[in-house]
């Protein structure tokens, strides 16, 4: 989201701080204060302005981590003032990152037959970003190479309907064509039937998702190698996969090891992963490694010789804490392998608990279960004739603090209005019996209640329902 003045509120004024010096005094919310105030009082403020603010436990919208142990808090508030992009200065932190690779390439089966590469990102988004790029420049060299009129017209990526926005602002900032493969109702993720329709020899690379945003489905990425592979194998002009497993990428390999998804399959030369999703972090980092280092064309690495040494980095973001790295080695050593997938099993219980439930109410149809990803998505069944929707039942719920967005599916597809529960590693078995007891509460309610539409006009007092 954008801010500006457009954005500010009515009363440019914080309220005065009861009890204390500056009681009387507003604060203004939109330029600097003349004079400073006491730590407490500035602590005391922001406290205020955070009193209303939603209960990330409850909140089932989103996939990003919400809890960490009180151990690696402390220790991401101890390193928040070292600078990732310092590698001179900060030797033992630059090895932590180079162990975090190295964990990450050891999970999704890098091979030991070709020299792997990475690093940390901001998040997923900063990874995708990177991994476009290396597509984008590898295949104006295959280009080149093969002689191919480059301006002849805009390179593409292929991707299913179901992506995050990330690609499409990459598409966007590099002036590549986002090819999008439709998504119906028979075909939820990526459609293995016509995928390769989209590819030509202007195409950068094809992108499969392990966790699509909209409803936790997994691409077909063993069937989509193998489409692959034929057509490099018939044509001049080769693609290649670049993985994006923001979700997926630490869950599958601990839950659903025997999927084959990664560095495995011949022709996935990149992946992606949020290390602040089921990799347990609190929002700031993401993964991104190529199989062999001739896939990250050498231009995209730059030598920073002003800190003090040179070393290579790649990163779109300069200057950032190290605090997010810190945080994901700790739970690499905290947990282990058998610890992460003790916690996905764990999460993933808590997952079948509650579609089985959702289902024992008779009112939803599963568009996604928790087959994969611990993660539902739902939509009123189509026989059931009751006078409220999804958005009714979202409003109601968060009346109960829950965040469960409702909301349509990607294009095509508009038409589906679905729900969607995450479930995540701090959700537990407790807390998702409550959601349901709430949930089959909201929907009593809903039943019994007058609701009325944009349309009417309440004429008298009295109860009624919600406008949408």
């Amino acid at each position: 989201m954008l801010y500006g003045k457009k954005n500010q509120e009515e009363n440019p004024y914080l309220d005065p701080i009861f009890g204390s010096s500056l009681e009387g005094d507003p604060l203004p919310k939109y330029r600097l204060n003349q004079k400073g105030v006491e730590p407490r009082i500035a602590s005391r403020v922001v406290q205020d302005q955070l009193v209303d603010e939603g209960n990330a436990r409850q909140n089932l919208a989103t996939f990003c981590q919400t809890y960490m142990e009180p151990e690696a808090t402390e220790l991401m508030a101890q390193t928040l003032s070292i600078n990732a992009i310092d590698k001179s200065e900060y030797p033992r932190m630059t090895e932590i990152e180079n162990r975090c690779v190295n964990i990450i390439g050891d999970l999704w089966h890098a091979s030991e037959k070709e020299e792997f590469i990475g690093t940390s990102t901001v998040g997923s988004s900063e990874a995708c970003m990177l991994a476009g790029i290396a597509m984008k420049f590898s295949w104006q060299q295959r280009a080149e190479a093969q002689g191919l009129d480059r301006t002849k017209q805009r390179p593409n990526l292929v991707i299913s309907s179901g992506y995050q926005v990330c690609w499409e602002k990459f598409c966007t900032y590099w002036d590549i064509e986002l090819r999008e493969v439709p998504m119906d109702k028979e075909h939820l993720s990526l459609n293995m039937d016509t995928v390769m329709d989209y590819v030509d020899e202007y195409t950068i690379g094809i992108v499969g998702i392990m966790g699509i945003t909209y409803s936790g489905r997994y691409d077909d990425l063993k069937t989509l190698d193998a489409l692959v592979e034929k057509h490099n194998q018939e044509s001049e002009f080769p693609v290649y996969i670049h993985v994006d497993a923001a979700s997926g990428g630490f869950y599958t390999p601990f839950v659903e090891p025997e999927i084959p998804w990664d560095f495995r399959l011949k022709n996935v030369i990149s992946i992606n992963a949020s290390g602040h999703k089921y990799g347990l972090v609190y929002p700031g980092i993401g993964w991104v490694l190529w199989r062999d280092k001739k896939y990250l064309p050498e231009k995209l690495i730059f030598n920073v010789s002003y800190l003090g040494g040179e070393l290579p980095t790649m990163a779109i973001n300069f200057s950032r804490s190290a605090s997010q790295i810190i945080g994901q080695y700790y739970n690499f050593i905290r947990f282990g392998f058998d610890g992460y997938k003790e916690i996905h099993l764990r999460t993933h219980k808590v997952a079948m608990y509650i579609e089985k439930e959702l289902k024992e109410t008779g009112y939803f149809t599963m568009v996604n279960g928790a087959e994969h990803l611990p993660v539902l998505c739902y939509t009123l069944k189509e026989e059931i004739d009751v006078p409220w929707t999804l958005y009714d039942l979202s409003d109601h719920l968060r009346m109960r603090g829950w965040q469960v967005p409702t909301y349509p599916m990607s294009k095509n597809l508009q038409d589906l209005i679905v729900q969607r529960v995450v479930c995540r590693a701090d959700l537990g078995m407790n807390e998702a019996i409550e959601f349901i007891n709430d949930l089959k509460d909201s929907i009593k309610e809903l039943n019994e209640a007058h609701l009325v539409d944009g349309s009417d006009v309440v004429k008298k007092k009295g109860t009624y329902g919600f406008t949408h």
